[in-house]
């Protein structure tokens, strides 16, 4: 089933080693349980999408380099919009332009699980 995102839904990036909450900017009057819903502008790294800790695709001596997100555009986003932005959903996910892919974790912590 799918769920729409919303503000502090966890993201992770099949490259980073730590996942990190989204941050909701693209609008302020759509909310779902009390948190605002993300759209397909909320991609804005270290805005709407913190550092994922370490980005293996980074090697270095000892250990990565730090994540740098660099989204490109968010993809399978929802048919529907919120003031002419696509939602985004449990099956959206976003490249990085380092080569990672970031998605919704989808486990019982996450914080669309409530909205049922």
């Amino acid at each position: 089933m799918t769920f729409p995102i919303n503000q502090d839904t966890q993201l992770e990036c099949s490259e980073g080693t730590e996942p990190t909450p989204i941050q909701v900017t693209s609008q302020n009057f759509v909310s779902l349980a009390g948190k605002l819903q993300a759209t397909e502008q909320d991609k804005e790294a270290n805005t709407n999408i913190i550092p994922f800790g370490l980005c293996k695709l980074k090697p270095i001596p000892g250990g990565y380099l730090p994540c740098q997100p660099a989204l490109i555009k968010w993809q399978n986003t929802s048919v529907f919009t919120i003031d002419g932005k696509q939602e985004l959903t449990t099956d959206s996910f976003c490249i990085c332009s380092t080569g990672g892919k970031i998605t919704p974790q989808t486990n019982a912590n996450s914080s669309f699980e409530n909205i049922k």
